[in-house]
C-alpha cells in the first residue's frame, strides 16, 4: 500500500464516514469554490450523526445524491467490476489479507493511468453531461 493510501481499520459506517467528510472537506477548504460530492444512497451517508454538520457546510461543501437505484450512474460499480475480472476472478484466497493485498495491488498499478480504467469512467461522465436534444 503506498504512504498517500488511506484504508478504513475499521467498518465503514456513520462515524467513520463523517470523519472521511471532515477531512476531505479539509483538504478542499482553500478552495475558492463550492465543493459538492457525490454519493450514492448508502445509510450512513444520509446519518442524522452527521446531518447538522452537513447542513452547516452546505454553502461551502455539500453531498448530492445518485437517484436510488442507479448503478450506471456511479463509476465504482464499473471499477468493482473491472477489479473482480482483474484480479480476484476464479481465484481462492485462503485470508481476506490476501485478497485485500490483490486489491490494493490493482488500485496501485491504477493509480499510473489506466486506459481501461478511464475508459469506463468516462462512459459515466459522458452520459452524465451530455445535454439533452432540444435544449437549449
Amino acid at each position: 500500500m503506498t504512504p498517500d493510501n488511506r484504508r478504513e481499520p475499521e467498518r465503514f459506517n456513520a462515524k467513520t464516514c463523517w470523519a472521511f467528510l471532515k477531512s476531505l472537506r479539509r483538504a478542499c477548504k482553500n478552495n475558492k469554490k463550492r465543493a459538492v460530492v457525490l454519493s450514492d444512497n448508502a445509510k450512513f451517508h444520509h446519518a442524522l450523526l452527521h446531518k447538522a454538520w452537513r447542513d452547516k457546510m452546505a454553502p461551502r461543501f455539500a453531498l448530492d445524491f445518485l437517484p436510488p437505484y442507479s448503478p450506471e450512474l456511479n463509476p465504482i460499480e464499473r471499477v468493482w467490476k473491472l477489479t473482480r475480472r482483474s484480479c480476484l476472478h476464479n481465484r481462492y484466497f485462503g485470508l481476506l489479507s490476501e485478497l485485500i493485498e490483490d486489491v490494493e495491488n490493482q488500485f496501485d498499478q491504477w493509480r499510473k493511468g489506466n486506459a481501461t480504467l478511464h475508459r469506463i469512467c468516462a462512459k459515466i461522465e459522458d452520459a452524465a453531461f451530455k445535454p439533452l436534444s432540444g435544449s437549449c
